[in-house]
């Protein structure tokens, strides 16, 4: 199941190659980001949209996890090459071989931390 979260941000995201985005969303996606409605049509017009603004944007996946149906992805999210970027982690629930559900958290990448350790 990694490797369908693996392959769904690097072909959907990264690649902006939104056509191939029923390989991996179930149609009637649960979607619990804020700013986005239920359904995979709504997050592929999100996705468009925000690749035309940002052209550049670029989802690095640090590390996986999965247990039971959920996958977790921690990523480090950049909006244009060299950007300091924001430490991203989306839990997926999968059904069916497809992602049914998704959570997300999100924070900015400072440019220190107390501990020296990076956050993404």
């Amino acid at each position: 199941m990694s490797q369908l979260i693996r392959d769904y941000i690097e072909t959907v995201w990264n690649q902006g190659r939104t056509e191939e985005a029923e390989r991996f969303l179930a149609d009637d996606l649960v979607q619990h980001n804020p700013h986005l409605p239920n359904g995979r049509r709504p997050l592929v017009e999100f996705i468009d949209g925000l690749r035309q603004q940002l052209p550049g944007l670029h989802f690095d996946i640090r590390r996986t996890a999965a247990e039971g149906d959920l996958v977790f992805a921690h990523s480090l999210f950049t909006a244009e090459p060299g950007a300091r970027g924001t430490a991203v982690i989306d839990v997926f629930r999968i059904a069916d071989g497809l992602i049914a559900e998704h959570w997300d958290v999100r924070e900015d990448v400072p440019e220190s931390t107390t501990s020296g350790n990076p956050v993404a």
